[in-house]
């Protein structure tokens, strides 16, 4: 980042909001080049309005900035390095049952909040349902037909950097896979292994016009 903005987003980091006159104090600049740079940034979605500022007297209100959600990704951040040291610190203390009941216990959880499958549904419905609903939560969801069997395809894996370490993730993905898809489903590959993307055969062989998602 151009070092002016990244300058901007510590002096949000750090006071949460300012305004432009504010910032350009604290940069020395002109606040004419202040909001150039603060354009920018509202357009890359790390910075946003916050509301006014109204002054003790007469004039008019001052806008006021602050960093997005988007812009914390900036910094450094250390969830892979918790994760992994709690499932380190899980599988030390617990039997391998017991973490297995914790995680399928989690997979459970995570399949609350899915479209209940119905009795009469069409499985290609019913897979347009899952991939949304797995592709909100950050597996870049999608099926098709190849060979003669419906499969499904998750094509980013949300514990990257914690998965590698801790291959329970992925039986509690799978888990999680065979409560959204009644008819069963196969592992075929993981993203763990060198796959580009995890992939679940259904254990169900599609009608002969199935078309693809």
């Amino acid at each position: 980042m151009q070092t002016v903005r990244n300058h901007i987003v510590e002096i949000l980091k750090e006071n949460g909001t300012a305004t432009v006159a504010e910032l350009a104090g604290k940069l020395g600049m002109a606040q004419v080049s202040v909001r150039h740079h603060l354009d920018i940034l509202v357009g890359e979605d790390l910075v946003e309005s916050a509301g006014v500022r109204r002054r003790n007297g007469a004039g008019r209100p001052s806008q006021v900035y602050s960093l997005t959600q988007q812009a914390s990704k900036l910094f450094p951040q250390r969830h892979q390095v918790l994760a992994n040291e709690m499932l380190s610190a899980m599988k030390r203390l617990l039997p391998a049952k017991e973490l297995e009941g914790v995680l399928l216990r989690l997979a459970d959880k995570t399949v609350q909040d899915a479209p209940l499958a119905r009795p009469d549904q069409a499985v290609e419905d019913r897979l347009n349902q899952v991939a949304e609903f797995l592709s909100g939560k950050g597996y870049t969801a999608r099926w098709e037909v190849t060979d003669g069997y419906y499969r499904i395809f998750t094509c980013n894996c949300p514990y990257s950097g914690v998965s590698e370490q801790n291959p329970e993730l992925c039986e509690m993905d799978r888990t999680m896979m065979q409560r959204l898809v009644p008819e069963g489903v196969r592992r075929e590959s993981r993203i763990v292994d060198g796959s580009p993307r995890c992939a679940y055969v259904l254990l169900l062989q599609p009608a002969a016009h199935s078309e693809k998602a």
